[in-house]
C-alpha cells in the first residue's frame, strides 16, 4: 500500500476525471490520498471530495503564492473554516516561496505563522512549502517549535543537505515527490540518501511534477509507484519497505489509526 501524501484533486485536470483517476491510483497500490488545499475556494471542493471518497483526506490552507489576498485571515480563523472536519487532517499548504514572489515576502511569513500557530491549537501537522526560502522557513518553524503540539512536514523536498539536518533536527517530517526520478537531480539524490527511512514520506504534488518516465505529462496519484520505485534504489531497500515504512510515517504523523 502507498499513500500520496500531497496531491490537488480540486485542480480541474484531475478533479474533471476524478472517478477514473481515484480508480487508476487503486490500481496501482495506491490505496489512501491527502489532497491539499491552496485557498479557501480550493479547500470548498476539497470537502466535496473528501465527502465522496472514504479513501481520500484533506487539509486546510492558503498557499504562499497567495498571501497578499488573504493577508486579513488569522489563526482563529483558520480554526473556525477546519469545523472540526475529521477527514480534515492537516493545514496547509502554507510556507514561503521566494522564487516567484506572487505574494510580498512580509505577507507570506504572515500568513504561514497563523498557520503553525492554527495548527499547534488544533493538533494537526502543517504541511509547507518552501522555495528559495531555507533560512526564513527554518527561522519561523524554530520560533514555533517550543509549542507541544507542533508537526511539521516539508512537502516536496528539494533542500540542500544543510536544510535537511536542520529540518531533521526539528524533528519535521519530509516528503519527497516525482524530482528525485529527474536526471539533474543528483544533489537532492545525495541529501535524501542521508535522511532517515523514518521521516519520510512520498507524494505526487500531481497535476505537476510527473516522474520519468512521465514527466513533462499531467501527474496523477497513479503515477507514484515511480518515485516509490526510485526511493527505493537510492535506499538499497526493496520497494516493499519503503511502501510499509512512509505508509506507517503517514499514521503516524497524521495521527491515523
Amino acid at each position: 500500500m502507498i499513500i500520496d501524501s500531497h496531491c490537488h484533486l480540486d485542480y480541474d485536470s484531475l478533479y474533471n476525471d476524478l472517478d477514473d483517476v481515484i480508480n487508476r491510483a487503486k490500481e496501482n497500490n495506491v490505496d489512501y490520498l491527502l489532497t491539499i488545499s491552496t485557498n479557501l475556494t480550493s479547500f470548498e471542493k476539497i470537502k466535496t471530495i473528501i465527502n465522496k471518497y472514504k479513501n481520500i483526506y484533506g487539509t486546510l490552507g492558503i498557499h504562499p503564492h497567495e498571501a497578499d489576498k488573504f493577508i486579513n485571515l488569522n489563526s482563529s480563523l483558520i480554526i473556525k473554516h477546519h469545523n472540526k472536519n475529521k477527514k480534515i487532517i492537516g493545514i496547509g499548504e502554507t510556507g514561503l516561496d521566494y522564487y516567484y514572489e506572487n505574494s510580498k515576502k512580509e505577507n507570506q511569513r504572515k500568513i504561514f505563522s497563523e498557520h503553525l500557530n492554527a495548527a499547534n491549537l488544533l493538533n494537526l501537522p502543517t504541511i509547507v512549502h518552501s522555495r528559495n526560502a531555507e533560512d526564513d522557513t527554518f527561522e519561523l518553524i524554530n520560533d514555533e517549535i517550543k509549542r507541544p503540539n507542533l508537526k511539521v512536514l516539508i512537502h516536496c523536498f528539494t533542500g540542500s543537505l544543510k536544510f535537511a539536518k536542520k529540518l531533521l533536527d526539528l524533528g519535521c517530517f519530509i516528503s519527497l515527490s516525482g524530482i528525485i526520478t529527474f536526471k539533474n537531480s543528483s544533489d537532492l539524490v545525495n541529501t535524501v540518501k542521508y535522511i532517515p527511512m523514518d521521516r519520510l514520506l512520498v507524494e505526487t504534488d500531481s497535476p505537476y511534477l510527473s516522474p520519468v518516465p512521465f514527466r513533462g505529462k499531467i501527474n496523477e496519484p497513479s503515477f507514484l509507484k515511480f518515485t516509490v520505485k526510485k526511493l527505493a534504489e537510492i535506499k538499497k531497500i526493496s520497494q516493499d519497505e519503503v511502501e510499509k515504512i512512509t505508509t506507517n510515517n503517514f499514521f503516524k504523523l497524521f495521527n491515523i489509526n
